[in-house]
């Protein structure tokens, strides 16, 4: 991918229309790959709303999802699962296409090394304006406090609708935008020098990647953990006295007694879910990037006429109808769940700090 060891590779297909669609369909089948671990950790992802909304200790936080037993343990786990794999879908798929565009408009004007970082900014920032509606949902149904006045998805979706944007789906928008692009900044500005340094010391490709994901996913989940944790408190209620960003932040702030302690507090738990998804993601994206570009090599190699652009462009439609049906099949799946009235998640104890009421 961009930024990667592999970069003389991905400038060799910029002209190609075909290897820059493949960057949004291996952003996504990465993701998509890596739902595996997600539902391994969706219970570490419970504990950390509980703790980011109500300031509970860990052991708290587990015995209330204890209690609740195995079965509402994953109720609801669908949704972010397929928000995850639209998620990989613009993030890779659009930085890609936009350093493309930046290497050929900047030429000389703009270090190429921070061309990768430029052109995630700008993919975080899109992702934020697609995003923030589902991130806005998701945290309202995962409002325990919301399950009698808002039981369902519908119900919460009326409710949203009927505000204005600002207030509605789009609801801490402005930290939810500085977050996804300066992490997706920090994302692509490091993962390749990292990756290259990994695999200086003599390791394969595939676990360069991986633990190049890793550490760079940790880096960035602790330096813009307060972040989510601000828009967390901001979405998780419907109505009631609205605050600004400002003073939300200063109303968290004196709630977690002006402690960076208790502000990071369900921080550890993010970073473990971080780096097993993001390490994943990583090395799945770079893996399939690179059997992209050695397959169109050895096509180039072999045939000389326009022919050999259709080998691709089936080998394209068939990763797309494979990845169509696994996204239908999962949103079956997420209908059906809502369809029975299944909500992600309960939360106890406090209200949110910036919607008291």
């Amino acid at each position: 991918m961009t930024g990667s060891p592999d970069r003389k590779q991905d400038e060799e297909g910029h002209g190609d229309p075909v290897v820059r669609f493949q960057s949004y369909l291996h952003g996504g089948t990465s993701s998509l790959l890596s739902t595996l671990p997600t539902l391994i950790v969706f219970p570490v992802y419970k504990t950390v709303f509980r703790q980011q909304i109500h300031n509970t200790p860990v052991h708290q936080a587990v015995g209330q999802l204890y209690k609740e037993g195995p079965v509402k343990l994953y109720r609801g786990v669908a949704p972010p699962l397929l928000m995850r794999t639209l998620n990989g879908t613009l993030l890779f798929g659009l930085q890609d296409t936009l350093f493309h565009q930046l290497s050929l408009s900047s030429q000389n004007v703009i270090s190429a090394s921070a061309l990768p970082a430029l052109a995630g900014f700008g993919a975080g920032m899109v992702e934020a304006v697609v995003l923030t509606p589902f991130e806005r949902v998701q945290n309202v149904l995962q409002n325990g406090q919301n399950d009698n006045r808002l039981p369902t998805l519908k119900s919460v979706l009326v409710k949203l609708h009927a505000q204005r944007p600002g207030l509605g789906y789009y609801r801490a928008f402005l930290p939810i935008a500085a977050r996804n692009a300066l992490g997706s900044s920090l994302y692509f500005g490091l993962k390749g020098p990292m990756c290259a340094v990994v695999e200086g010391q003599g390791l394969s490709p595939l676990v360069s990647s991986f633990i190049s994901g890793t550490l760079t996913s940790m880096a960035i989940s602790l330096a813009l953990y307060p972040l989510s944790v601000l828009v967390a408190n901001m979405q998780a209620q419907v109505g009631g006295e609205v605050k600004g960003v400002m003073a939300c932040w200063r109303m968290l702030w004196k709630s977690r007694q002006q402690s960076v302690t208790l502000l990071y507090r369900g921080g550890s738990l993010v970073i473990l879910r971080s780096c097993i998804t993001w390490g994943i993601t990583t090395a799945i994206y770079d893996r399939q990037q690179k059997q992209s570009h050695e397959r169109g090599k050895k096509l180039k190699c072999t045939c000389h006429d326009s022919s050999p652009s259709v080998l691709p462009c089936y080998l394209l439609f068939l990763q797309l109808g494979i990845l169509s049906i696994i996204s239908t099949s999962a949103s079956v799946f997420c209908a059906a769940m809502f369809h029975k009235k299944w909500c992600l998640g309960c939360c106890y104890g406090e209200r949110s700090v910036c919607n008291p009421t």
